[in-house]
């Protein structure tokens, strides 16, 4: 059942600032509504299955897959030399063409003093401008790694969105499934969301059917086959996820496969009708009645 209206396009992050798109149907979509492609990506810190650092590799995966708004999970911000000390979501935005919004779930001091921050989370990019964006931390048991709730506001042709972006713990169920619990609690009745996100768990998991209950799996509604993003080249595993809630509809939702090299996770896009909130819905419906 779900309780709550919103749509929800997964990613976890620490205090953060973000961006949502909203989106219009193809063919039967109401006036005012908005269609809209997401992905949720894990991008392994840009390094894949070959063990290469290519950040232009996840940009091309990105671009071909057409999205609106990406919600990306496992990215480097001056982190370290494994990514060359980049500013990952700061350099796909450029070769995109897009917004960014990142979330530091890590978040250390510099080496030295004048250098950027040492940093580690989720980001949204998006073709539509990122109003505003929060980042909230998850629960997290003393010897888990910190796990976070990104939330980027988006105006997507004066419609606005709200988009969330989470990772969940990899090695703790009980964290997990207290993660879930916030995370649903934290997006409530926000209308029109979606979220997005690796969540590190089966459709079958506790985790999984706690946010189910809120909100809509778009694989569930959408998507065809078993749906496994993880591991990339095999990918048996459906932990990757976009969710839905009231005033959003999922036209169609798929996993895409065209470079398996490129992470260690497959991307997962999903297409959405996404209608205005209701307060807005009624203004714009009373304008176009005069």
């Amino acid at each position: 059942m779900m309780r709550r209206g919103l749509a929800i396009v997964l990613l976890v992050c620490g205090a953060l600032t973000t961006t949502v798109a909203m989106v219009t149907p193809a063919g039967a979509a109401a006036h005012g509504a908005r269609t809209v492609t997401v992905l949720s990506f894990n991008i392994h810190h840009g390094e894949g299955t070959d063990g290469v650092l290519d950040l232009d590799r996840i940009a091309k995966v990105i671009r071909e897959s057409r999205a609106d708004v990406v919600g990306l999970q496992e990215v480097d911000r001056h982190y370290s030399g494994r990514s060359d000390w980049a500013d990952q979501a700061g350099a796909l935005a450029r070769r995109l063409g897009y917004h960014a919004a990142f979330g530091a779930n890590i978040d250390r001091d510099p080496p030295e003093a004048g250098r950027p921050r040492i940093q580690y989370g989720t980001a949204i990019l998006s073709r539509y401008p990122i109003v505003r964006s929060t980042n909230t931390y998850l629960y997290r048991s003393p010897d888990q790694e910190q796990r976070g709730l990104l939330h980027a506001e988006l105006d997507v042709r004066g419609t606005p969105v709200h988009v969330y972006d989470t990772h969940l713990a990899a090695s703790s169920r009980t964290d997990r499934l207290r993660q879930a619990r916030q995370l649903t609690e934290l997006i409530g009745d926000t209308e029109p969301a979606v979220l997005v996100g690796d969540l590190n768990a089966l459709p079958s998991a506790a985790e999984i059917t706690t946010v189910a209950e809120e909100f809509t799996d778009v694989w569930v509604a959408a998507g065809h086959g078993a749906g496994g993003t993880y591991p990339a080249e095999t990918p048996d595993r459906r932990i990757d996820y976009v969710f839905t809630g009231t005033g959003v509809r999922p036209v169609w939702a798929r996993v895409i496969d065209a470079d398996p090299a490129a992470s260690d996770h497959l991307p997962l896009a999903a297409r959405l009708v996404v209608e205005p909130p209701r307060d807005l819905r009624g203004a714009r419906l009373a304008a176009y009645r005069t």
